[in-house]
């Protein structure tokens, strides 16, 4: 990974549109699969200066793809006009830095595990097996590339399977009950437990919030009447809290 550090220093009277500017450069930035996070930072001392955060999958990846790329030509025409209040633009190399929860848990090969193992109680299941009864058998590893991704590993569910806006319509029409999303995610946990998923209070704690909040979403669009026209990009879950693109709601 690597991480392109870009400070800004914007007059007082334009950082309102500057900020908003970023807010919409976010949607195509975050769609690259070449960015793995972003965040844009304003000095608390000098409310001039901004520093804005990209984390890259590597600097050619940035340089050689992603500035050669649609998602750059829309990132660029909403910040072109800031260009020019440029202090420093540079990459930097992670020396030591705090593992994804991908890493943590183990990466592909655990979230595989975790699915097939999963899928394979859910086909027995009288309550949720019915919903995946005809489900693709490739679908354990869909889901486990889609929980990877979330989790900070490759972007793999967002440039072979569609994204965010794949995964809503996935559920719409579904009609689930809370009895089935509250059942799905503790079979879930039952079966991280029987695999071997870390146990760390921090993990866990990351791993059961995805589950509320991801059943929860996958709940609500399922109900009748829901549509699945969505542009946001994928969350991407952290430790302890939800990174949504910035400036989403």
């Amino acid at each position: 990974m690597t991480v392109e550090y870009i400070r800004y220093r914007i007059a007082l009277d334009q950082t309102a549109a500057f900020e908003e500017a970023y807010r919409r450069a976010a949607k195509p930035l975050l769609a690259s699969p070449f960015c793995r996070d972003y965040e844009l930072s304003r000095c608390e001392e000098d409310p001039e200066s901004y520093i804005l955060r990209i984390i890259w999958t590597s600097t050619a990846d940035h340089v050689e793809g992603f500035r050669a790329s649609k998602e750059f030509q829309e990132f660029f025409a909403e910040i072109k006009d800031y260009v020019s209040a440029i202090e420093e633009m540079r990459h930097y190399h992670q020396v030591n830095k705090v593992p994804s929860l991908y890493e943590w848990a183990g990466g592909a090969a655990a979230f595989e595990k975790l699915f097939t193992e999963f899928y394979t109680r859910v086909a027995d299941d009288p309550l949720i097996g019915p919903l995946f009864a005809t489900m693709d058998p490739e679908h354990p590893k869909h889901v486990a590339a889609w929980l990877g991704e979330v989790f900070g590993g490759p972007k793999a569910y967002s440039s072979e399977r569609g994204g965010h806006q794949h995964m809503i319509s996935r559920h719409l029409g579904k009609a689930l009950t809370e009895q089935q999303r509250r059942h799905w995610m503790n079979l879930l946990i039952d079966t991280a437990d029987a695999i071997g998923l870390p146990t760390d209070p921090d993990f866990r704690s990351a791993f059961v919030g995805y589950l509320e909040w991801g059943t929860r979403m996958a709940l609500t669009y399922s109900q009748p009447g829901m549509s699945g026209t969505t542009n946001e990009p994928m969350p991407t879950w952290g430790w302890g809290e939800l990174h949504r693109p910035y400036g989403t709601s």
